[in-house]
């Protein structure tokens, strides 16, 4: 129906023309002549995207009316798509969008006793729900860099009232459901055979609402006693996190060192004139992680991924572990399966650590041998004579006759480096050029999971987490972009599985 207002003859955008029109005439007249860059700004920002909305709606005001022009020739005609024969005009729907909310009107193809078919709805490849495509992908966006509180207020001033808190909650979980099928379908990136290729894992935990806590942790809250009302006791757990598992895989190309490549020799810098040389650098990376899945499942996931990229396993295949006996069981399981071989490492940062909780047993705090003392006992263990670290820092701990609660810290170092002799064979790793550290995987985990999941207050339900967490990496990996036009096409099939042509 046209509109009373508007002239016919002006055509189906004149409420956009007489729109842009209004806002020129603003910006000519002496009134915004005395405005700031900034009050022009909120003026041109405010009106403009009434235009644009105003614009949306003129162009879907005009495909109804085509459309309305088109159907009711087929019903004439005997064309009606899907055998029908009942033409119903006047159905509207209101669409929520990155510009504004619009109206959709659509006709309605009816069948005695059949639900109404729209068109339109597949032609526009319209959502279940009322919120576009365009502003899902907004609210993704915002939502796995800041909060929902911030979500809600960015999309708000950007786009207008046309969504909730717990409804952009939902629309995100929406956003994440065909990430595992999306990945099922790349081809990994090809490359030599001389390529290392390194897989790696860890876990970091998320504060979760109780009803959204793995079994085992739930029940160990309920059981828990609290020795104080408001805080925890030393060695008391709050029980309140689930872990996420995440695992790399990346492609590097060897880089030989030697072990003063890695640490800086006791007594001193290096050698003047001789620069260290420069560790693997990681390509083609993919991360995979998730709270809902056991880890061994995204360990199966990651392994899944190296043999796409190694399906003759002609590569040499490095493992990089943190020394957890149940991840290293669950490694060596997939290896198995597989049918490769692989070479585990543990990794160094963490003996270093070790190295410097033994040392603490032997210096006061600050004291600078401390330092010499922890970087000999690292060159012996890059030299690949870790066993022999251990037993200088026993034969330290028996020469000072430290009392057992004074030497913890050097026997846990002890048992770490005899536990793990097989998997610190860095001379080896050195040699060839392997990776000796997880810091791309630990990285990770702090990026991933830490700067979102883990702010302030937050406990999230299961869900939500997820889709959050699945998201974050899917963007890490550079993949939102593709992912979204796998999602888009999977959602068109999933609401609109028949095209509605008319019959010829």
């Amino acid at each position: 129906m046209t509109r009373y207002d508007i002239p016919a003859s002006a055509g189906p955008f004149a409420a956009s023309r007489q729109s842009f029109d209004a806002l020129v005439a603003d910006l000519e007249s002496t009134r915004t002549a005395r405005f700031s860059h900034d009050e022009l700004e909120d003026l041109i920002a405010g009106r403009g995207r009434e235009l644009l909305r105003q614009l949306l709606q003129d162009h879907l005001d005009l495909r109804a009316d085509r459309e309305e022009t088109a159907l009711t020739a087929a019903r004439d005609g005997g064309r009606l798509p899907a055998g029908r024969h009942r033409l119903e005009r006047g159905h509207s729907r209101a669409l929520a969008t990155v510009v504004g909310t619009v109206q959709v009107r659509r006709c309605a193809v009816r069948a005695l006793g059949q639900p109404n078919i729209y068109p339109a709805d597949a032609a526009l490849s319209l959502p279940v729900g009322r919120h576009s495509h365009g502003l899902r992908k907004q609210a993704v966006l915002e939502a796995v860099r800041s909060s929902y509180d911030t979500t809600h207020s960015a999309i708000s001033s950007r786009c207008g009232p046309v969504a909730g808190k717990r409804q952009l909650e939902d629309l995100v979980a929406a956003a994440a459901v065909d990430i595992d099928d999306f990945y099922t379908t790349r081809t990994p990136q090809p490359a030599t055979r001389e390529t290392l290729l390194v897989l790696t894992a860890d876990a970091k935990g998320i504060v979760m609402r109780p009803d959204s806590l793995r079994e085992p942790t739930r029940r160990a809250a309920a059981r828990a006693t609290p020795v104080f009302r408001t805080r925890l006791a030393s060695g008391e757990k709050p029980h309140r996190k689930r872990m996420a598992t995440l695992a790399a895989v990346y492609d590097t190309a060897p880089a030989p060192r030697r072990p003063h490549d890695v640490i800086t020799v006791p007594g001193g810098p290096r050698s003047p004139g001789r620069p260290p040389r420069p560790g693997p650098h990681a390509v083609n990376i993919r991360r995979t992680t998730s709270l809902v899945k056991d880890p061994t499942e995204v360990i199966a996931a990651a392994f899944a991924e190296a043999d796409a990229r190694d399906p003759t396993h002609e590569r040499t295949w490095i493992v990089l572990v943190d020394g957890d006996p149940r991840q290293i069981d669950r490694i060596r399981a997939e290896a198995a399966r597989h049918r490769v071989n692989i070479h585990i490492v543990l990794d160094l940062i963490h003996v270093i650590e070790y190295a410097w909780t033994a040392a603490w047993c032997f210096y006061s705090p600050g004291e600078p041998a401390a330092e010499d003392w922890v970087a000999a006992r690292i060159l012996q263990i890059l030299t690949g004579h870790a066993d022999q670290a251990a037993d200088a820092i026993a034969a330290r701990a028996d020469a000072a006759g430290l009392a057992p609660e004074r030497r913890g810290g050097a026997d846990a170092a002890i048992r770490y480096l005899r536990r793990h002799l097989e998997y610190l064979r860095y001379d080896t790793a050195l040699e060839h050029g392997w990776p000796i550290s997880t810091g791309l995987i630990e990285g990770a985990a702090r990026h991933l999971v830490a700067d979102r999941l883990d702010i302030t207050g937050s406990r999230w339900g299961l869900t939500g987490a997820e889709a959050v967490l699945t998201l974050r990496t899917l963007i890490s990996n550079g993949d939102f972009d593709s992912y979204w036009n796998f999602h888009l096409t999977r959602e068109h099939q999933r609401v609109h599985p028949t095209n509605y042509q008319l019959a010829a």
